[in-house]
């Protein structure tokens, strides 16, 4: 076990929650004060507990992985995010960094574990990629090291291996199956990529043909802890960002970026801001479908 002292405030559950795809995800379990979380290092699996003492972050790991993971944990945890160069320009922002100051960025490391559920997160509904996600999750099925009875999260070389039609069970139609299997087979070249900085991660991630901005922002922000990596092509960010700054119900993608040009660098954080202080545009029209895949 290690303990690491807190400078500030840590909101571990909100900063590591977006790590978690869905309630179901059988590789995580978070509570307010605790965490635990099923992950693949250089040097074996691992299993991950943190829990939040007065003024300190304890944390105990299990498995072959368990010494990596466990010199990881300040940049896991968001101990290293540092957010002091962040101006809010805005009243409802202001607000929200003042209330949430204890959320922070996340830095894993492992750009393909954050991947594979982005990959599956493309062009469907949450609900829709998540089912996929523990689906395919629970078919790899290899048992995490520890206590806490959790499962690994997909070997990418495992996912690699896969026939595209495999996958349609789990409820990915062909095109994001073979995107899915084609980027596994890179994973050692995807993986590298964190060695770089923020900024280079982020360009180089949209190298590797199947990771456009949404994809390549989804993973710097939990993988890399960019905190510029703002989820341009996203269905509901650019309403929420016209909303919450201009009071415009709806928005596009530019004007999503020109509302943020004053946080040039930042604008991944603001995201992140609006998305833990529950910032939602108003609804109008029909909800999107949810489609049965594996049934059609």
């Amino acid at each position: 076990m290690r303990t690491f002292r807190i400078e500030g405030a840590l909101d571990l559950r909100r900063t590591l929650l977006p790590l978690q795809r869905g309630s179901g995800d059988p590789t995580m379990r978070v509570g307010e004060r605790e965490v635990w979380r099923a992950t693949r290092t250089t040097n074996g699996p691992a299993t991950l507990h943190l829990a939040l003492r007065a003024g300190s972050l304890a944390a105990e790991a299990w498995g072959p992985g368990a010494d990596e993971i466990l010199d990881r944990v300040p940049a896991w945890a968001g101990l290293l995010d540092d957010d002091r160069a962040f101006r809010p320009h805005h009243r409802l922002i202001a607000d929200l960094h003042r209330r949430l100051r204890g959320v922070k960025l996340t830095r894993t490391g492992r750009p393909t574990e954050a991947l594979i559920p982005a990959v599956l997160e493309q062009k469907v509904t949450g609900l829709e990629a998540r089912r996929a996600y523990r689906r395919l999750t629970l078919a790899l099925g290899e048992p995490a090291p520890g206590p806490a009875e959790l499962v690994l999260p997909p070997d990418p070389a495992a996912v690699a291996a896969m026939p595209s039609y495999r996958m349609h069970r789990f409820g990915v139609e062909r095109r994001r199956a073979e995107r899915l299997i084609t980027l596994c087979r890179r994973a050692t070249a995807i993986d590298e990529v964190a060695a770089g900085s923020p900024g280079e991660a982020l360009a180089e991630l949209q190298t590797f043909p199947g990771i456009g901005p949404w994809t390549a922002a989804e993973v710097a922000r939990l993988a890399l802890g960019n905190a510029d990596a703002i989820s341009i092509g996203d269905y509901h960010l650019p309403n929420v960002v016209a909303w919450a700054l201009a009071r415009e119900p709806r928005g596009d993608d530019a004007r999503m970026l020109e509302l943020l040009a004053p946080y040039a660098g930042q604008r991944g954080r603001v995201q992140r801001l609006l998305e833990a202080g529950g910032i939602r545009a108003p609804r109008y029209g029909p909800r999107a479908d949810v489609r049965a895949i594996d049934r059609m």
